[in-house]
C-alpha cells in the first residue's frame, strides 16, 4: 500500500491545508510540551506546509509495515496505535489531539512500526518528507526548529521505552 495519507482509506477527506484551520491547529499543538518552543506565528508558518484530512471512526490511517513518507498530528478526535504480536493487536498507545505520530518512518522512511486506527471521526494535519524539505528549503530556522523538536520527542519516547523496560526487570538491551 501506498504511504500517502489520502490514499490510505477510501473515506479520507480532503480538507484543504493546515493554514485553512489555523486557530484550530495552533490551539492544540501550544498544548503540547514539545511545541512550547515555537510561536503561533512559527506554528501559522508551519501550518502552511500541511495538508489536513477528515477521517471516520475504526479508519486505519498508518498500516504497520508499509514504507511512510509523512507524519501525522491529531487535530481533533482520537486515535490508537496498534502493533501485532503474536498474530494479536495489542493496544501500545493512545492519541490525543496536539499529538504527532508516524515521524520515524517520515524521517528514516523504513516501514511502520506500528498501524493508528480511529477510535472516532477524527481530523489531521499531515506533513510529508518533500513538504518538509520544502520547508527546510523556504525557512531553514523553522524547518531546522522542527527537525530539533522531532529529536527531542524521539529521544523521550526511547527514554520513556528504556524506562518501562526497566521496570519490568530487563536492562535496556534486552528491551531494545
Amino acid at each position: 500500500m501506498g504511504s500517502n495519507f489520502a490514499d490510505l482509506q477510501p473515506d479520507i477527506q480532503p480538507l484543504g491545508t493546515a493554514r485553512d484551520f489555523v486557530d484550530e491547529f495552533i490551539d492544540v499543538l501550544k498544548k503540547q510540551p514539545v511545541m512550547h518552543h515555537f510561536s503561533s506565528q512559527e506554528l501559522t508558518l508551519l501550518a502552511e506546509y500541511m495538508d489536513c484530512f477528515g477521517v471516520p471512526r475504526k479508519s486505519t490511517v498508518i498500516h504497520e509495515g508499509d514504507e511512510g513518507d509523512f507524519l501525522a498530528i491529531l487535530v481533533t478526535g482520537e486515535a490508537q496505535i496498534v502493533k501485532l504480536q503474536d498474530a494479536e493487536e495489542v493496544i501500545v498507545g493512545l492519541i490525543k489531539p496536539g499529538e504527532l505520530f508516524g515521524e520515524m518512518s517520515m524521517v528514516d522512511g523504513l516501514e511502520r512500526f506500528a498501524s493508528c486506527v480511529t477510535n472516532e471521526p477524527s481530523d489531521f494535519a499531515v506533513l510529508t518528507r518533500q513538504k518538509l524539505n520544502d520547508m527546510l528549503a523556504d525557512h531553514p530556522r523553522l524547518g531546522n526548529k522542527f527537525l530539533l523538536m522531532l529529536l527531542d520527542l524521539s529521544a523521550a519516547r526511547l527514554r520513556n521505552a528504556l524506562h518501562v523496560g526497566d521496570s519490568l526487570g530487563c536492562g535496556a538491551s534486552a528491551c531494545i
